[in-house]
């Protein structure tokens, strides 16, 4: 009880023992104020992290105080104690609130303290992580790079721990640093934030690789070395290192496809398919420090869907007798490793196809893509393949050449037997020979102009000659088949209203060689040197030019019967004149003077 007298009244007031402290305060009683404060140095709180209290009493002096603290202006949720600090130990969401403290002396009479300030706690609901950041993540041997690491979310008080592979780095690599540090070897880096007491981590951070980049020199290659090749064909990849000979090596592919080699030096696939086709770089990287070479340049592999359709050409397509034929096989990169394959095309009638039979110096293929036939003498077909490795190409489409020669076993004929005809003639074609079966082949070379040949059931080819449809109102008519040196011939020209007109012009090889009234040109013994393309004109109208092939005939030394005895008449003659030369010269020496008055 207290009594109170003013100048106007007097009157007391009765106070409980339990008034209010701020009351008491206010009366003068006990104005030491407490303030709840944490003793760590950053404003958050995480998720499993420890939290230290500290009540401080301003004005409290020497006295022995004790502590008490109550949440959210409940009842104390501690016992007044010595110690002024209260721990939360893990803190989760469970323990959020507004924190006071009060101080409390003397005994056994206690007074109190006002209760502090509140102190709001808000525990962040998660666990921060660690961010590993690099300035550089490939130095050159003998360089540096600066890590950086750092917390999300951002937040503070915190020192790191760097870690190289598995376990935490040595002092050298910054066991703990204030959040950036210099390394200068190479491998996987990871860091963690800590902080408090008891220590408080961070999740690990992401790794960061550093690679120390070598001066050796990372190379790809491929065995057989083509860049180029067919689906079903084998090839190896193979990583070298330039000058890595005296280290382990570890290998890393890189592909611009979805297939991935393994980490292996060489890889071989195949049959190989199309989705192996891209670009394909490796690098090397050193076994006893993880250092790595740079990446290799790029080698891009094409893998085709097909093999390649090689194309046969021959040369010349009409033959003299004996000429010798050049067979050239055309394939997609003819150097590429390719063997070829030649061979005779031998008519199969039963299914208007051949067989191949391989030519003579074939059999293991050449590495040249052409060939030559020597000595050939008759119509013939020919095809080509090309292989490399396991892989062997489609046989090339026949290609023919043609001789005029008629051969004894085989031969074709014409009727009307001419080059030239109208697009209304009828032409008839006629196969003889030693066979009971023949086809009539031909091969197309312009409109209307047609060479055909008979092939037989044995296997055998005649003769080929070369027809042509005119549409124009004048032909030229000339052989169709080739004309023996020392025989006659004769040409003429044919309107398509009648049959043989006067006054014709005749051209061998465009250059005029009769202009006169007769209508036929006659050759009476024919000669190589007539050989060529010829055509006439006549009333302003001009045909179109046929060639005549002219047959040499070779003497047969041992087919002539009178050639010994001439051997042996010349040669008796020159052992005359010879005796008589030598008689003369002696007569001479012996008397050079009668000699000379002779």
């Amino acid at each position: 009880m207290f009594y109170f007298k003013t100048k106007r009244q007097s009157f007391i007031v009765v106070l409980d023992v339990k008034m209010d402290q701020t009351l008491r305060c206010v009366l003068g009683f006990f104005c030491n104020r407490p303030r709840a404060t944490t003793t760590s140095n950053w404003p958050e709180t995480f998720w499993t992290e420890t939290l230290t209290l500290r009540c401080e009493i301003e004005g409290g002096g020497d006295s022995e105080w004790t502590f008490g603290w109550r949440r959210d202006r409940t009842s104390r949720t501690s016992k007044y104690t010595t110690d002024n600090k209260y721990i939360i130990s893990r803190a989760t969401d469970s323990d959020n609130g507004d924190y006071e403290c009060s101080g409390r002396r003397g005994s056994p009479h206690s007074t109190f303290t006002p209760w502090s300030e509140p102190f709001k706690l808000t525990v962040t609901k998660i666990t921060p992580k660690a961010e590993l950041r690099a300035d550089s993540t490939s130095i050159p041997a003998g360089g540096a790079v600066t890590l950086t690491c750092d917390v999300n979310p951002p937040s503070s008080g915190w020192t790191y721990i760097l870690f190289r592979g598995d376990h935490p780095g040595t002092q050298d690599d910054g066991k703990n640093f204030n959040g950036r540090i210099s390394v200068s070897k190479g491998g996987v880096y990871r860091c963690r934030g800590v902080r408090g007491e008891p220590v408080y981590y961070t999740e690990y951070s992401d790794s960061v690789t550093i690679n120390i980049i070598l001066s050796n020199r990372a190379v790809v290659t491929l065995q057989p070395h083509w860049t180029e090749i067919h689906s079903g064909e084998k090839i190896t990849l193979r990583c070298e290192i330039e000058g890595g000979d005296d280290a382990e090596w570890e290998y890393e592919w890189k592909t611009s496809n979805s297939f991935k080699p393994p980490k292996e030096k060489e890889y071989s696939f195949g049959p190989a398919d199309t989705t192996n086709s891209g670009n394909y770089s490796c690098k090397g990287r050193k076994k006893s420090d993880q250092s790595p070479t740079g990446w290799s340049d790029p080698i891009t592999l094409t893998v085709l869907f097909s093999s390649p359709q090689p194309v046969l050409t021959v040369s010349p397509l009409w033959l003299s007798p004996g000429d010798s034929v050049t067979l050239n096989c055309e394939v997609k990169h003819p150097s590429a490793g390719w063997r070829f394959y030649w061979y005779e095309a031998i008519p199969k009638l039963s299914d208007n196809s051949y067989n191949y039979q391989l030519l003579s110096g074939s059999r293991d293929g050449t590495e040249k893509y052409s060939f030559i036939v020597h000595g050939q003498t008759h119509t013939a077909g020919y095809v080509c393949r090309a292989g490399r490795g396991e892989m062997n190409t489609p046989y090339s489409k026949p290609k023919f050449v043609w001789s005029g020669d008629l051969p004894s076993s085989a031969s074709l004929t014409v009727s009307p037997e001419r080059v030239q005809h109208f697009t209304s003639d009828s032409v008839s074609l006629e196969c003889k020979g030693n066979s009971t079966q023949w086809r009539v082949k031909f091969q197309e070379k312009l409109t209307r102009n047609n060479v055909y040949w008979c092939e037989s059931g044995s296997g055998e080819f005649s003769n080929a000659v070369n027809i042509t449809k005119q549409k124009s109102e004048i032909i030229l008519v000339s052989p169709v088949h080739p004309v023996t040196e020392g025989s006659s011939v004769s040409l003429s020209c044919r309107l398509r209203s009648s049959d043989i007109v006067s006054n014709v012009f005749f051209y061998l090889n465009n250059k005029l060689i009769q202009n006169d009234t007769r209508k036929e040109l006659n050759i009476s013994a024919v000669s190589k040197s007539d050989e060529g393309f010829y055509k006439c004109q006549t009333s302003g109208r001009e045909s179109s030019q046929s060639w005549m092939s002219v047959t040499v005939v070779a003497v047969s030394r041992l087919g002539n019967p009178s050639y010994p005895v001439i051997l042996v008449i010349v040669g008796l003659i020159c052992g005359v004149v010879l005796i008589i030369l030598l008689l003369l010269l002696y007569r001479c020496r012996q008397s050079k003077d009668s000699c000379f008055r002779r």
